[in-house]
């Protein structure tokens, strides 16, 4: 964020946080690191601030068919940036009449707790939405779209706790993780907390001149506050390339900015106490975690992971364009990388984020793998359901028919075409991938066992 603009002296500039401090601000939920100064005041302002902080039970809005704990000890909590699009929130989004996420990421604590993890998901990822009750006994059908559209779909009825379950769902089915806790944030208490710090300062090299996210700010260092700073961290479209992944980093750094000043400025009771109170009556969470004492025993076990054990990525990604040309507004997730990512944080592995982002340099768009897809189920019509979600997802499928009947899904490929078979199989939830050493050429074969359900094809 510091840019063209005038850039103040280092001996006046705050001190820059460290990615444990944006982990316990953000990753955490916004405000748990701020719960370790809870511990200093009064106990009437203790219950104070325990009685802000809602709590929403989803375990029976997530029915049983969820992915196996890998990794018993770890947790993974979900955490949504939302805005009901009610009262004050009702500015953005012209004719949204639903809860709406704006930044969705998974913090994966370790059971050895001597490292984390902080995935970030595009809102413009498109996935499949799990069905999802409404919130008022409906069931919304299984479909495609972008990954945010779950939180609005079950939060039509104005719930947070459907329209967090439906998020869940869909995460859990998109990334085979076992979520454990989740919280939401809400946009104007995140603006109460920009207040209490009287703005925070941000640095734009460009001038961002954006009508959807009500903002004018020219360009060079200024403090923003109230509606600038909501504005700020919502722009998109007027700034950089217009990308959700490019807004995702502007709104890390903001974060960052704004828990320097925190940390700097919070040792006046007054304001800790107005920054506290608009903190936790922006949250929501789960039953388990919704009080102080939850919050500050996860803060508590966070702030010893040392710094360079703490990782940040978003989830590796390129624009469903080269798969689908029409589709300009949309990402996919870029397999094999991102199941790889999942697998690991399954497993309760460390993270290597360079060899990541280096795996992701150059992928392989599922426009450019050629299958032939063959029943192995003997249930007729099988082998076309399956090509024709192939080609939704942006598969070139070039025939079906029939193979011998198997129960396990594979993907056999000729030699040269390794990559391509890894896209395929980490795409088709439990397929096998093997070599095919008598082909010495063709397209890769997708064999449907019936373990397959096709709709899981991602």
């Amino acid at each position: 964020m510091r840019g063209k603009g005038r850039r103040r002296a280092s001996s006046d500039r705050p001190p820059r946080l460290t990615r444990r401090g944006r982990i316990l601000l953000w990753g955490a939920g916004v405000c748990s690191v701020l719960i370790l100064g809870v511990a200093g005041v009064g106990a009437w302002v203790y219950k104070d601030l325990d009685g802000n902080i809602d709590a929403a039970d989803v375990d029976n809005k997530l029915g049983g068919d969820r992915p196996e704990k890998l990794s018993p000890g770890s947790k993974n909590i979900l955490v949504v940036g939302s805005d009901s699009r009610d009262g004050d929130n009702a500015k953005y989004g012209k004719g949204l009449t639903t809860m709406q996420s704006d930044t969705l990421m998974l913090l994966h604590v370790p059971a050895n707790r001597e490292w984390a993890t902080v995935v970030s998901f595009p809102r413009d990822s498109w996935v499949e939405i799990s069905a999802c009750d409404k919130g008022d006994g409906a069931m919304s059908a299984p479909h495609h779209a972008k990954i945010n559209e779950a939180f609005a779909i079950g939060g039509m009825s104005g719930e947070v706790a459907s329209a967090a379950a439906c998020t869940i769902k869909t995460v859990e089915a998109g990334t085979g993780l076992r979520i454990d806790h989740f919280m939401s944030v809400d946009f104007q208490g995140f603006k109460g907390m920009v207040n209490a710090l009287d703005g925070v300062e941000v640095c734009p090299e460009e001038a961002i001149h954006d009508e959807k996210a009500h903002l004018d700010l020219e360009a060079g260092c200024q403090t923003v506050k109230e509606e600038e700073a909501l504005g700020y961290v919502r722009a998109r479209y007027s700034v950089g390339d217009g990308s959700d992944v490019g807004r995702i980093g502007r709104q890390q750094e903001f974060m960052e900015a704004l828990a320097a000043k925190a940390q700097s400025k919070l040792t006046n009771p007054s304001s800790l106490y107005g920054f506290l109170q608009s903190a936790t009556k922006s949250l929501t969470t789960d039953k388990d975690l919704a009080g102080i004492k939850p919050l500050y025993g996860l803060a508590a076990e966070l702030k010893d992971i040392p710094s360079d054990r703490l990782t940040f990525l978003t989830v590796p990604n390129y624009p469903r364009e080269a798969d689908v040309p029409t589709d300009k507004a949309n990402v996919v997730w870029q397999f094999p990388q991102a199941a790889e990512v999942f697998t690991s944080l399954a497993k309760d592995e460390e993270i290597d984020k360079d060899q990541v982002e280096a795996d992701a340099e150059n992928p392989v768009h599922a426009s450019a793998v050629r299958v032939r897809v063959l029943n192995g189920t003997g249930v007729p019509g099988r082998a076309a359901a399956v090509a024709e979600e192939l080609r939704q997802a942006g598969f070139t499928v070039l025939d079906t028919g029939n193979a011998e009947a198997s129960r396990n899904t594979t993907v056999s490929y000729p030699s040269g075409l390794e990559r391509q078979a890894e896209v395929l199989a980490s795409r088709t939830p439990g397929a096998r991938s093997q070599r095919d050493e008598e082909a010495a050429s063709g397209p890769v074969t997708l064999v449907v066992g019936t373990d397959l359900v096709p709709e899981r094809i991602r």
